[in-house]
């Protein structure tokens, strides 16, 4: 063959082969979505899309401050979806600053929502809703610890939502509860989560998830919120599953105070609006008249985040937390479940084994920590400090795990079970071995979201053993599998117990990662925090 004609041939073989090769890529063009309020551009990376920053209210500023999230204004062409929002407005540091955080805004209700990139629309995929913690006044649904890639891969559609925090989230104020009657009052951050809810109703199916197989799951205030979805009448019907991580589930801690009546209890002796008086006084606005909500809402957002601080310098209460304002909030968490009143759906529900080292219950010596058990002082002794040999601090760590989060779980699993909704247990105990020295006592608030998201690469500083990534792996497929049917139970993994109140078993992930179902190893703990539940002994600090 000439050399000139053989040449030609190999240019011609490469550029069918380069043709052919680009046809078997997958593609990388951006995906784009239609949603109710418009189109909506995210980003393929592998086998996972990617959209962010969707607003699911319009910005909750200026006369929308203090009022139900509002519809979303529609836009025109196609929303660039490939970036986080900012996160809701929260104290900066340090507090005294008086600034807000960096990447934070009043202007801030967004959701970001991950899937299977093949998945197609009506591909009728479970979907999870995270519901972050921060005890009411920080945190967020961005960043890499909560991002949703790896729930992805398991066939869910994973969301997480941003919602008001502090005093733009909970708040009421006399002029405030007179204004637009028909509206819903007090807890913002509450309207907000129901809000996204209703927007996964409406648009998730456009992304291939399932909007009849929702599962809310969230972590300490969001596992408190998931307690108040379950009970507020204004979310029936929005979710299907429920997930709460050391949430409690009893009254005393981060529940619900009511708007405006005065001493309701030991725990709230002022009410919501009185709190919102403080709140205007100490910014030198006088009254309780609509002059002075104006200028409450002329404040600015540095203003009303106030350093994130919860009382004045006088000690006057000025941040008031979830609201009980009959209409929206009609009841506690408790005083639902041990009615029957709460949403009939599975759950999921536990907490760490080392929650807190104090803080909810303090105390200095033994003799000051058990003389609270009041006329329980044996019983709680036999149960924490049998032989006398107990360490006080760890004594101490466990008492405020059972009283907050450990007891409250299974008194919320019994209320599931009674009215005939499946309910499993957990106890998460893992501590890494490089970690063990350091938390002697077991696993701290928090430290299974990493686990349970599959993110330990994001965890700061820190190199994930084949154990953690073992215990990762299981945490984050029995999530995925409560999602897809209400079971986490699936093919090759370790049997985890429904909940019986007669075997009460659980499933804990122990020390050494190892998930075993077994009976309660608290039981005769809890049973003593029962019994202090039910006679007024062992207060909680209130809030």
């Amino acid at each position: 063959m000439h050399r000139k004609s053989f040449t030609a041939l190999c240019l011609i073989v490469a550029i069918l082969c380069i043709s052919a090769n680009a046809q078997s890529q997958p593609t990388t063009a951006a995906p784009t979505i239609r949603t109710a309020a418009g189109i909506v551009r995210g980003v393929a990376e592998g086998d996972v899309s990617s959209f962010k920053g969707i607003p699911y209210a319009a910005a909750p500023v200026g006369d929308n401050r203090w009022r139900p999230p509002q519809p979303v204004p529609a836009w025109s062409g196609e929303r660039d979806a490939s970036k986080y929002g900012a996160d809701c407005a929260q104290a900066g540091f340090p507090r005294s600053s008086g600034a807000i955080r960096a990447g934070t805004s009043e202007d801030c209700l967004f959701v970001n929502l991950w899937k299977p990139a093949g998945a197609a629309p009506n591909a009728k995929l479970p979907v999870m809703v995270w519901i972050h913690g921060g005890a009411f006044v920080g945190g967020s649904g961005s960043g890499p610890d909560v991002a949703g890639e790896q729930f992805a891969k398991q066939g869910v559609l994973l969301m997480t939502i941003n919602y008001r925090l502090g005093r733009l989230g909970h708040f009421a104020f006399p002029a405030l509860s007179k204004e637009r009657p028909d509206e819903f009052k007090g807890s913002y951050a509450y309207m907000d989560q129901i809000a996204a809810l209703q927007w996964v109703k409406k648009n998730v199916a456009a992304f291939g998830g399932n909007p009849d197989n929702v599962t809310i799951f969230g972590e300490s205030s969001g596992g408190v919120s998931v307690h108040s979805l379950l009970t507020i009448p204004a979310a029936k019907g929005l979710f299907h599953k429920a997930i709460s991580e050391s949430g409690g589930g009893r009254d005393g801690i981060l529940t619900a105070r009511p708007i405006n009546k005065e001493n309701a209890d030991s725990y709230y002796p002022i009410s919501a609006e009185t709190i919102g008086i403080n709140f205007a006084r100490k910014h030198g606005i006088e009254g309780t008249d609509a002059a002075a909500l104006a200028k409450l809402r002329a404040l600015s957002v540095e203003q009303i985040v106030d350093g994130g601080q919860e009382d004045t310098p006088e000690g006057l209460r000025i941040y008031a937390g979830p609201i009980l304002d009959g209409k929206l909030v009609v009841e506690t968490a408790e005083s639902a479940y041990k009615a029957g009143r709460q949403a009939r759906v599975p759950l999921i529900i536990g907490s760490n084994s080392a929650e807190v080292p104090a803080g909810f219950i303090n105390a200095k010596s033994k003799e000051e920590l058990l003389s609270q058990f009041g006329a329980l002082k044996d019983e709680g002794k036999a149960v924490y400090d049998p032989d006398g040999k107990a360490d006080f601090a760890g004594m101490l760590s466990l008492v405020n795990t059972d009283k907050v989060w450990a007891e409250p779980a299974r008194f919320t699993a019994r209320a599931f079970t009674a009215k005939g909704a499946p309910a499993y247990i957990y106890l998460f105990s893992y501590v890494p071995a490089a970690m063990q020295e350091r938390l002697r006592f077991g696993a701290p608030h928090a430290s299974e979201i990493a686990y349970v998201f599959n993110n330990l690469s994001a965890r700061r500083g820190a190199t994930p053993t084949p154990k953690d990534q073992e215990v990762a792996k299981l945490m984050n497929t029995y999530w995925a599998n409560f999602a897809k049917t209400g079971n986490p139970n699936g093919s090759g993994l370790p049997k985890w117990p429904v909940y019986d109140s007669q075997k009460e078993e659980l499933i804990e992930f122990q020390l050494d990662g190892t998930p075993v179902g077994k009976p309660d190893p608290k039981k005769a703990r809890l049973d003593v925090i029962e019994k202090a539940a039910k006679s007024g002994v062992l207060k909680t600090r209130g809030h």
